[in-house]
């Protein structure tokens, strides 16, 4: 005779394994988007930092990144995301940014 509890156990160490790998499946899929999406957003960077290039202005917009920065923290809050650690994402990706654009301009 088998014992209730060891088949309960199995059975939600099995459910458990299945969530856990839905999980992951969907984040992978997540992780590809973010990679192409950076990847699109830095292809209009560059095009940004190409034109300052040739108008010889400035590689850094401090009013442009503060205004970027407000807007990511918004829609952080409105998607139950840390807007502290959406500010440092996107400060990240505009030190990114300012270091091609700089690169342009040599």
């Amino acid at each position: 005779m088998t014992d209730h509890s060891t088949d309960l156990t199995a059975e939600t160490a099995a459910r458990a394994a299945e969530l856990l790998k839905e999980h992951r499946a969907s984040i992978d899929r997540l992780d590809a988007i973010l990679v192409f999406t950076l990847a699109e957003r830095f292809k209009h960077t560059q095009g940004v930092g190409r034109l300052k290039a040739v108008h010889d202005l400035p590689p850094s917009d401090p009013a442009r990144e503060e205004t970027q920065i407000a807007r990511l923290q918004e829609l952080a809050v409105q998607a139950d995301l840390d807007p502290e650690f959406a500010k440092e994402f996107l400060n990240f990706i505009i030190q990114e940014v300012i270091r091609h654009h700089k690169k342009h301009q040599s």
